[in-house]
């Protein structure tokens, strides 16, 4: 089985206004890195296909999909606050790069590989159910999470999401479903200052200062997420990929490096390996701004993944 990369080049079309950090160069940066690594010969592409309707309304209520529709503009950029920000293909871009999740779904489950990496835009891990933020519109990894539990009848899904940022929308979607455990490492105090002393079983928040390093970062790791996981014994591993943690990215003070992303992505496929109730891995691209670290990092996490 071959690893499969998944993208559209609708996600090219979400516009952000000139030199704001989340562009369209970053999926370019993946691409081409990919290609100059020579992975283009072992990997499988693959275009995105839309999320529907129905799958959007298991993660985000009405109100909230209506009010994106309606403040979509016919041309420019709109400022939403709350560093939300939409041109008029914006919401074609996110379902695409929500579909995307779902597709990678899809392939893992049906057995045609174990290892998905989305290399899609905008994010999502910050959008929560009735409000997007962060520049999140829709909840990647929670409607591929959602498809997988409803569409596959799974009941131990895993949600790890490595970026800078605490995923507090995957936390607000699945505070109270127990069937999705969520470990999130992030940089504390820091954006987005949600709430993350949360008494659930199903929730591993794992604060980091901002000083911390590869050697405290792959500690926290080896402490918290790696005996949750064998505790909760996923059936699925789904993950919140964010390379803004980079040693080069100024979005954060944490100082890890492409090793430091290859060790955890290594140690999530050898959970794979050694759990058979485990199907694999759907990775989706979250933050990332430094665009050489971020085609390097994301090349570092691919071939972990894919044992390459």
């Amino acid at each position: 089985m071959t690893a499969i990369i998944i993208s559209h080049p609708a996600c090219l079309e979400h516009l952000m206004p000139e030199g704001h950090p989340e562009c369209p160069q970053r999926l370019e940066a993946i691409h081409n890195q990919l290609l100059s690594s020579g992975l283009e010969f072992v990997l499988t592409e693959r275009e995105a296909t839309e999320v529907t309707d129905a799958q959007l309304a298991r993660v985000h209520d009405t109100q909230y999909l209506q009010k994106l529709n309606s403040q979509l503009p016919t041309e420019g950029i709109a400022n939403l606050g709350d560093d939300i920000f939409l041109s008029p293909l914006s919401l074609v871009a996110a379902r695409y790069a929500a579909g995307s999740g779902v597709q990678g779904v899809d392939l893992v489950m049906q057995g045609t590989t174990k290892v998905v990496f989305c290399n899609v835009r905008p994010p999502g891990h910050h959008a929560e159910r009735a409000r997007g933020m962060g520049f999140c519109l829709y909840n990647n990894i929670a409607i591929a999470a959602c498809h997988a539990l409803d569409a596959y009848g799974l009941r131990r899904v895993a949600i790890v999401d490595f970026d800078v940022h605490h995923g507090n929308g995957t936390q607000d979607v699945f505070l109270n479903e127990p069937r999705v455990l969520f470990c999130s490492s992030f940089q504390h105090p820091f954006y987005p200052d949600t709430d993350i002393d949360v008494k659930r079983s199903n929730i591993v928040n794992v604060p980091l200062p901002a000083t911390t390093k590869g050697p405290e970062f792959q500690q926290a790791i080896s402490d918290h997420w790696l005996p949750a996981l064998e505790d909760f014994a996923p059936e699925l591993i789904l993950v919140s990929a964010g390379f803004d943690a980079h040693l080069l990215d100024d979005m954060s003070s944490i100082s890890l490096t492409e090793q430091d992303y290859q060790w955890v992505s290594e140690q999530l496929r050898a959970y794979v390996d050694e759990h058979q109730q485990c199907r694999g891995i759907v990775s989706m691209l979250e933050g990332g701004y430094d665009l050489p670290a971020l085609g390097r990092s994301v090349v570092a996490h691919v071939k972990a993944m894919a044992k390459l």
